[in-house]
């Protein structure tokens, strides 16, 4: 039986950029960093939030084994390009966490904004993938608003 989500990937064009975004920009901590197969082999890199020690996120840059050449350039061309988003990180203080993370130079879409299920503001990675970083309401509030949508592209 399925217990939850253990390890999911994020493709990213740069594994030492993104290594250093998501672990000196982000606050998250390595887990795992080596090369399988010998020195030629695939690197595999995984991160994760500090408070959250059974949940990682792969860093992996499109190709083999996983994607075979053409699949790979399309899927590096919709990263850079921004067209995917990667998921929510969560937050216990949406304001400190986005004032943190712009002064370290992280890109932001949209500032916090108050939606029904919380507070949300949208970041951009170094890659060009986009999260949206979350502080949740107790409960949600459906009378609220949703205001302005942001299109991440």
């Amino acid at each position: 039986m399925i217990k939850g989500i253990a390890i999911t990937t994020v493709w990213v064009l740069d594994q030492d950029r993104a290594k250093d975004f998501y672990t000196n920009k982000l606050g998250m901590e390595v887990r795992t960093d080596m090369t399988m197969g010998g020195d030629e082999g695939m690197r595999w890199l995984t991160v994760g939030a500090k408070y959250q020690p059974d949940v990682e996120i792969t860093l992996m840059v499109p190709g083999p084994p996983g994607l075979d050449p053409q699949s790979a350039e399309a899927v590096k061309e919709l990263v850079a390009k921004g067209a995917l988003g990667a998921g929510v990180l969560s937050t216990d203080d949406i304001h400190r966490d986005y004032e943190a993370f712009k002064a370290k130079g992280v890109e932001f879409l949209q500032e916090p904004q108050e939606r029904p299920y919380g507070t949300e503001a949208i970041l951009r990675d170094d890659s060009g993938n986009w999260f949206s970083l979350t502080q949740r309401n107790e409960r949600m509030d459906m009378d609220k608003a949703w205001g302005e949508c942001v299109d991440p592209m």
